[in-house]
């Protein structure tokens, strides 16, 4: 998970599909500017499809949009994207989201999210946040949890959406109900 810029791009030869033919990429050249969870070495380089038809994440270049980008990585300075994965511009997160990739998000890596895709919904068990954009607004990925919330493990081993600016208090961690 980095914020960078794309700075140019090329199409590039990525091996041969199994008729033989060429399996074209584009490839990114990016100016890293934070690595938020991955390797210990800069990403240098994002390779994608042509296309997003198939599967192909669009970015643009001249290094003046600023990017979260969530893809694969290689551990030798390259990454790759589809559109399966997170590549949002860095203008359009909100603040906690921006505040929550340094804090909190970190603090639910041991929870797990669960999508509630229509109403009613339970959670299984208290290692769960149980995420609703969905089935509340319509059909909305990008929603009030998403934008404002982060699932978070508590010190009793529960899990809870946590809203907030600030790091989350004691107290929130200590209680026993969300």
């Amino acid at each position: 998970v980095i914020r960078a810029k794309a700075v140019s791009a090329k199409e590039v030869d990525s091996g041969n599909d199994i008729y033989g033919n060429p399996i074209k990429r584009i490839q990114y050249e990016i100016k890293q500017i934070k690595m938020f969870k991955g390797p210990d070495q800069d990403i240098e380089f994002i390779y994608t499809a042509p296309s997003t038809a198939v599967c192909g994440r669009l970015l643009d270049t001249g290094g003046k949009k600023e990017y979260l980008i969530a893809g694969k990585s290689e551990g030798n300075g390259k990454m790759h994207i589809t559109l399966c994965d997170l590549v949002s511009t860095w203008d359009s997160l909100t603040p906690t989201q921006k505040k929550s990739l340094n804090q909190r998000y970190q603090m639910g890596c041991e929870c797990k999210i669960s999508r509630c895709l229509s109403i009613p919904c339970l959670v299984s068990s208290s290692d769960e946040c149980l995420w609703t954009d969905w089935a509340m607004e319509k059909n909305n990925v990008d929603g009030r949890q998403a934008k404002h919330y982060a699932c978070i493990k508590r010190s009793d081993g529960s899990c809870a959406w946590y809203r907030g600016m600030a790091p989350p208090k004691q107290e929130f961690l200590d209680i026993e109900d969300p």
